[in-house]
């Protein structure tokens, strides 16, 4: 089964902070097709989806660039052709393949810090409008830029079979994510997507900002016991 696919993966090398959002007409996509860490870059990959691909590149990354890391993973692929994948590294270097037997509409775009990629499309103008988006949301924070990314694809028309799920997903360096939010079924999981990061905004960043690292152990927690945010 094809999973028609829209998503962008971003790096902002000034933030050290990389993410992916993605949305489709198959349930729970973020389980199988998103993949970051701030020390490495992120993946996305759709189509004929393979994790294997996301897992490999993602390890790649650590000390190769997102072009070298990239052509690696698909010469070990026996299926490449009916892959897609989006990469960007830490130095914010993005490379993307969709495969000749992708379905159509498919494509991809690549830009600075970031690239888009969609199979099974409404058209061109869903990748478009995602890349002016982001590009037009530079200065904003990763996780707004890659929503707003989503929002504009989806109006732009979005994954042509319809809509199912969608997913967020940040990793500022920690062992653990700074945000990972999904929407795995839903009549319009992109809208549900931004209104679950809403309320995350409000009511769970506070707490992950807080949470402890390996420079800060204990945490930073007496911030939200002075101000009541837990």
């Amino acid at each position: 089964m094809y999973a028609g696919t829209f998503s962008i993966v971003a790096y902002d090398t000034a933030a050290r902070t990389c993410g992916v959002a993605v949305g489709s007409r198959m349930p729970a996509i973020g389980a199988l097709s998103v993949f970051a860490h701030a020390d490495a870059g992120a993946v996305a990959t759709q189509a004929l989806i393979n994790p294997l691909l996301g897992t490999d590149t993602l390890e790649l990354l650590r000390s190769h660039t997102a072009e070298d890391a990239l052509r690696r993973v698909l010469g070990t692929d026996p299926a490449a052709d009916s892959r897609q994948v989006a990469v960007v590294d830490r130095g914010g270097r993005a490379a993307a393949h969709t495969g000749s037997q992708t379905h159509p509409w498919c494509g991809h775009r690549v830009g600075a810090g970031y690239a888009v990629a969609g199979n099974i499309l409404t058209g061109a103008d869903t990748l478009d409008a995602m890349a002016e988006r982001f590009e037009a949301g530079a200065g904003d924070r990763m996780d707004e830029r890659l929503l707003s990314a989503l929002e504009a694809g989806q109006a732009a028309g979005g994954d042509r079979r319809g809509r199912q799920s969608a997913a967020l997903y940040v990793h500022t360096g920690h062992p653990y994510p700074y945000l990972d939010l999904r929407v795995d079924e839903h009549s319009d999981p992109v809208a549900e997507l931004r209104r679950v990061h809403g309320v995350a905004r409000r009511e769970l960043l506070p707490f992950v900002e807080a949470m402890p690292t390996r420079a800060r152990p204990a945490g930073n927690f007496e911030r939200l016991l002075d101000t009541g945010d837990h």
